[in-house]
């Protein structure tokens, strides 16, 4: 049987939060982009959302319902916000919609 994934109850707990929301978005020179929803936990902003656009222009999503899959995960790391270009809140839902 697997573990529970530990990280499950606090990425949910912030989700869940009235904690304000940033949008964040990075890409890589192999076409690979990644979109983050993040809420601001201890001084860090923490990914409670997720989405990776792999070069073969599939979309995954990754949140605390869907951590992980064969493909990728929901970062478990602070985001390092100085490499990453913060976008509107609209933009990520569009593609946070059309992931889904």
């Amino acid at each position: 049987m697997a573990e529970p994934d530990l990280r499950r109850p606090l990425v949910k707990q912030l989700a869940e939060s009235e904690s304000p929301r940033r949008y964040w978005h990075t890409a890589d020179d192999a076409g690979r982009v990644w979109l983050f929803e993040s809420v601001e936990g201890d001084g860090e902003h923490w990914a409670v959302r997720q989405v990776t656009v792999g070069a073969d222009r599939a979309a995954r999503r990754y949140w605390w319902g869907h951590l992980q899959d064969e493909q990728g995960f929901l970062t478990d790391q602070p985001l390092e916000i100085w490499d990453l270009a913060e976008i509107n809140g609209a933009a990520f839902e569009s593609v946070w919609e059309a992931a889904g």
